[in-house]
Parts: C-alpha cells; structure tokens; sequence
C-alpha cells in the first residue's frame, strides 16, 4: 500500500531550517555542495545540526517539502515574467489565494537581498578589493553596517592610509538619514551583483566549505564535517585536506614552525619547499639552527628535477603533522576560532 502524504498540519510543524535540511538530503552530493556554497557560515552550521537529527522521516513529508520548494521556484519565475500581481493570480488560481499569499511571501523573503546582505557573503581580502574603489566615507558608511568580524578583516586588508582616513570616519559617523543608507545600499547592490558574484562563482565546493571550517573553531568544524562525512567520506576527505593548506605555514608563528620542523623528515622537507615562494622558505630558515638551515640550502641547491606531484605528496604529509599537532593541542592553528596564539 502506497504511504499517504502527511497532512498539511505535520508538514506545517516544520521550521524552514528543518525543511532545508530535509531539500539537501535529497539532493545528489555534487549539487549539494554547490547549494551550501551560497550560504553563509551560521547558516552552514544551522542546516548541518538540523541534518545530524534528521531521523526516519517519512518519505511523504519529504515529497511535501519538495513541492513547497517547487512551488517558490515557479512563483520566483513567474515575478521574473511579469512582476508580483501577475505572480500571485497565477498562483491564486492554481494553489488559491492562501496559498499563494503564503508561498509568495517566502519567495519576497528569501529573495529580497540588498546591497549590504550581498556584502556579507564576501570575504575580507575579496571586500578589500572591491571598496578600495570607493570614496572612504562611503568606505566607513559600509563597514559600519557589516560585522566586527569582517569589518575587521577588510581593514587589515587595506594600505595604512586608507585604513586609518576610513577608521576616523567610522568612529565620527554618527547619525545617518535613511534616505542616504539607502541610496548607498542600491549602489553597492549594482555593483556587487556582477563583481562579488563572479567572483564567488569561480570558487571550488569542497575548497569553499574548507575555507568556512577553517574559520569555525574545533568543536564545530568536527561537528559539520562528521555530518558530511555519512554522506560522503571522500568528499569529507577532501576538506580536511584542504582546510590547512602547505602555504598557511606562513601564518604560524615562530614557535609552532620550530615545534612541526622537530618532527619532519629534513630530506622531506626540502622536497616540500621545492616549488614555494621565497618569503615561505626564509620563513622555514629563519626558524633552524645555522647548520640545519646550510643543510636544507644545500639540499635545495642541488636537487634534481622531481615530478610534481611528489613534491605534492610531501607538502601533505607535512600538513598531517601540522594537523596532528593541532589536535594535540601543541599548536594553535591561526584562523580557527579567530585566534593567532601559539601554545607549545
């Protein structure tokens, strides 16, 4: 005997975090992944806990949540069309009033994205570039409405004058009409349609969900990625790989360098460095002794051509040790719960 849809009440009791965790299950991984890519990293770990506790749902209720979905993506087509009153008397005269109403009403919530909400989605080296361009009050009206967080990380990106004439401006804001914020947030909506979402397109999935874990501290990133791993272990595998990466030695401080250089292979290590910028093997050398550091140059100085990927191979396996450490809590990676603190 077929199940019967869950009546309209069950499906209803549903919160739309809830309804969200259940539209990703059912989705195919690869598009998953470019679905979660779109959202911010509260909302990542919103929608992840909501999937952890997903238990024995009935493939009804499922079908339902479907069909809402469905249902927001054609009424979101027909505002495209011919605007809001043309939506809703197709709507109304296939789903009826109530129901139109109500799925129009989660379409203009959802899609209604202004200029600064867009803003949110960058990040702070991407938000850097694209306001350097503007006048710095503009520069201070903007970053005052973002979080602490990512205003932070736009300022460090900018050179010390700018920084300091935006940092002045902020503090001296005061009050500021509506009509202007408005104005401002139209503009900046234009501009980061094609600039920021360009931009954001281009990224990898699992490399995107690496850099959001990367920012959440331990407890969470363990959290979310044991989530996914039910679903896809070498999906999974992959943003653990890239959640450090070889270059992000950089951001290590001395002691934690000189705490991963005990415990790697020398001659690994200069097959690691083999294809590095200069700035990260000072940053090696700086931390060995004189006789370690004229072995390592020497090594270098005199090897051969090596295949790529080999070279590879070792950059991963010194990023295990740096992982390893970490969890040992002999090093604290900069970047995970906002801290550049190294304990040893």
């Amino acid at each position: 005997m077929a199940e019967q849809r869950p009546s309209t009440p069950q499906a209803d009791r549903l919160t739309s975090r809830q309804k969200a965790a259940l539209l990703m299950l059912s989705l195919d991984v690869e598009t998953a992944t470019q679905v979660m890519r779109q959202f911010s990293q509260e909302e990542i770990e919103n929608i992840t806990v909501e999937i952890s506790n997903v238990k024995g749902v009935p493939s009804g209720l499922v079908d339902h949540v479907l069909e809402e979905f469905d249902q927001m993506i054609l009424a979101e087509e027909y505002i495209v069309q011919g605007g809001l009153d043309y939506a809703q008397r197709l709507l109304e005269h296939s789903l009826g009033f109530t129901k139109a109403t109500d799925i129009l009403d989660k379409v203009k919530a959802i899609t209604h994205v202004k200029g600064f909400g867009m803003l949110k989605k960058a990040d702070g080296q991407q938000l850097a570039s694209f306001l350097q361009k503007e006048h710095p009050q503009t520069i201070a009206l903007i970053l005052s409405n973002l979080t602490p967080d990512q205003g932070a990380q736009v300022l460090t990106e900018f050179p010390d004058d700018l920084r300091h004439n935006v940092c002045y401006r902020m503090a001296t804001l005061g009050k500021v009409s509506p009509q202007l914020l408005a104005e401002v947030e139209d503009v900046v909506e234009e501009i980061a349609k094609t600039e920021i979402t360009q931009s954001m397109s281009s990224m990898g999935g699992a490399k995107s969900m690496a850099n959001v874990l990367n920012k959440c501290n331990n407890a969470t990133a363990k959290l979310i990625l044991e989530s996914i791993e039910q679903h896809d272990p070498q999906l999974a595998s992959e943003i653990k790989r890239l959640m450090f990466l070889f270059e992000d030695l950089l951001y290590i401080d001395d002691r934690g360098i000189q705490r991963i250089l005990r415990e790697v292979d020398k001659k690994e290590l200069a097959l690691s460095l083999k294809v590095v910028d200069e700035k990260l093997k000072q940053k090696i050398f700086q931390n060995m002794s004189e006789r370690a550091r004229e072995l390592l140059q020497e090594e270098l100085q005199y090897m051969g051509p090596v295949r790529l990927k080999d070279v590879e191979a070792a950059q991963t396996r010194v990023v295990e040790i740096v992982k390893q450490l970490e969890e040992q809590g002999e090093i604290v990676v900069a970047g995970r719960g906002g801290t550049e603190e190294v304990f040893v």
